[in-house]
């Protein structure tokens, strides 16, 4: 593990984060952030210890109940104290699926800046791009993805040279779609989705992503590629030279 590099992230991109579309509030105990969409808020950073955790945990899940808003805890698996995860399950959260934090150095490994785009590869810009993303993301996972849609595009037309969208088209049809945010006040852009159609996977579309992306934040002067990989997601970036941090979970606040 690079110790440096996960000094780095958790000091950016953890303690002093600024989240698109998100209200920041730091207390003694924890950084949290707080929807501006409707949507649900977090809290990405904590400084817990074995005495005071418990009590923090209930008073965080009474300011967000006051403020009618659910919640997730995002954990990392080097967060203190070593049972946290323990105490926020007995507390009611709910423990959603693993996730490996990965990170590429965009000054040490030129080869996705160097990768050639496919013509059918765009940048999306206006709302349709947007709903194209949502309707891939709702057809593959089975599931409704109104909400991202709506921050998506509100956070596309506040801050358009914050995210960017990218997705391959055949025809009309959006078949393989991704979008990253370049994080405020940092040196990392953060990498989401990355979603294809099964009758299209197998072509190199998620590389090809990944690649445009990367080519993106570099020419923005940042340094660093991060993404909460899943397993399907994580043999392929480390073949690309990922570098894994830690592990991440996100724990969701009882309803």
């Amino acid at each position: 593990m690079n110790h440096d590099l996960l000094n780095k992230y958790h000091m950016e991109l953890r303690v002093n984060a600024q989240t698109t579309g998100f209200r920041r509030e730091e207390t003694a105990h924890v950084v949290r952030h707080i929807s501006e969409y409707d949507d649900r808020g977090f809290i990405l950073a904590s400084a817990l210890t074995d005495h005071n955790a418990r009590s923090v945990i209930q008073a965080e899940k009474e300011y967000f109940k006051q403020i009618g808003q659910p919640f997730e805890w995002k954990l990392f698996s080097y967060d203190s104290p070593s049972n946290l995860k323990e105490l926020l399950i007995a507390e009611g959260f709910e423990e959603d699926e693993e996730e490996a934090l990965l990170v590429l150095d965009l000054n040490k490994d030129k080869s996705l800046l160097n990768r050639q785009i496919p013509v059918e590869l765009k940048e999306m810009t206006d709302e349709s791009g947007v709903k194209d993303i949502v309707h891939l993301m709702d057809e593959i996972w089975q599931e409704k993805h109104e909400s991202l849609g709506k921050r998506l595009w509100k956070d596309k037309q506040n801050q358009p040279d914050e995210l960017f969208l990218y997705g391959v088209y055949d025809g009309s049809q959006l078949v393989s779609g991704a979008w990253m945010y370049l994080e405020k006040g940092s040196s990392f852009a953060s990498l989401w989705g990355g979603a294809t159609q099964p009758d299209y996977r197998g072509r190199g579309y998620y590389k090809d992503l990944v690649a445009a992306r990367a080519k993106k934040a570099h020419a923005h002067g940042y340094s660093f590629l991060t993404v909460d990989a899943r397993p399907m997601s994580r043999p392929i970036l480390e073949r690309l030279d990922f570098q894994l941090l830690a592990y991440t979970y996100g724990m969701l606040s009882p309803k």
